[in-house]
């Protein structure tokens, strides 16, 4: 998928700017630590910027754009799902952001209704040669016409937000309300229910969750994340049934970078650590730094196949752009 490329991320940048703790000295800091590709940097200096100014929409823009170069695409839509709650249809940008960040999720249908929106808000507007590139990308059957209320797929984000962080750091015990109120709300979404029983697992309902997701692969045999999670449940339960599901999954190579994630994480998850270090290594690391996963399963897969340095690298690197790693064991510091 394309990389998002602000065209406004040059403003004001060539005057001289007073040392002056203001919103707009902030920014201005943030554009030139991105234009350097010190992206940490640039991501403290525009939460500066936004917490001088909050209803400035073009800084948290900006700070969403930061998010996005380094692959935290959840946080940079938490941004953007903000701004379009305090400014309505007023700053249409964060549409084409929000659909390029949900392509990059691979949540294709999803990037195609936020494309489509930003285009019908503004056919000329900034980003709209790159709307349309990314909406010919979009290969989706155009069979579902059903009107899109915004306001349910706002509130469908606000929800994946605070599931996808309670999921990346285990808080298993917090979740498996919030998914119980997903799939009420929104029992077209198939995804909720995968996620679910993975809470149902974690909260001592194992029975529960294996039912579930055999039932979810009689009717699709295909489906991998049932295999996913079965692989780990069995596993998990001394059941040798989960090798049948790391079967159906050594062959698949998915293009979609979550569900290449999660399928390294599984592989590893089930000691096949070789084979997950492999996968893991293909992984854009960029993309997936807002993911704890990502750093836990991949320094561990290294730590087992003996290169202990990178493990040790890449669990440090973890940490710190995750304080919840480090309250967590490694094999690396045992």
């Amino acid at each position: 998928m394309q990389e998002v490329k602000s065209k406004k991320i040059n403003r004001k940048t060539n005057n001289v700017i007073p040392f002056i703790p203001e919103g707009e000295f902030y920014f201005t800091k943030g554009v030139e630590a991105f234009q350097k590709r010190k992206f940490d940097v640039a991501v403290k200096w525009m939460k500066k910027a936004v917490e001088f100014a909050p209803k400035e929409p073009l800084y948290q823009c900006q700070l969403s754009i930061v998010y996005t170069e380094i692959g935290a695409y959840h946080a940079a839509n938490q941004v953007l799902t903000k701004v379009l709650q305090f400014t309505g249809d007023e700053y249409t940008d964060c549409y084409y952001l929000l659909a390029n960040n949900y392509a990059h999720l691979g949540l294709l249908n999803d990037a195609k209704k936020y494309v489509e929106s930003y285009l019908n808000n503004e056919p000329d507007g900034d980003f709209h040669e790159e709307a349309h590139s990314l909406l010919e990308m979009l290969d989706i059957d155009d069979s579902d016409e059903d009107e899109w209320d915004m306001d349910e797929e706002d509130e469908l984000l606000i929800y994946q937000e605070t599931v996808f962080n309670h999921m990346e750091n285990m808080e298993w015990d917090k979740v498996l309300p919030l998914l119980e109120e997903m799939m009420t709300l929104f029992p077209e979404h198939k995804m909720i229910e995968h996620d679910y029983t993975q809470a149902l697992f974690y909260n001592g309902f194992q029975e529960d969750a294996i039912k579930m997701e055999l039932d979810a692969l009689t009717e699709d045999p295909n489906d991998l994340c049932s295999h996913t999670n079965l692989a780990i449940y069995y596993f998990e339960r001394d059941n040798k049934e989960y090798t049948n599901h790391i079967q159906a999954l050594l062959n698949v190579y998915s293009i979609h970078e979550q569900l290449k994630l999660k399928i390294a994480t599984t592989l590893a998850r089930t000691k096949f650590y070789q084979e997950a270090y492999k996968r893991f290594k293909t992984l854009s690391k960029g993309r997936l730094k807002g993911h704890p996963s990502y750093y836990r399963w991949f320094s561990i897969a290294a730590f087992h196949i003996g290169e202990t340095d990178k493990a040790k690298k890449l669990w440090d690197e973890g940490c710190k752009l995750h304080s919840s790693l480090k309250r967590e064991t490694h094999p690396c510091k045992l």
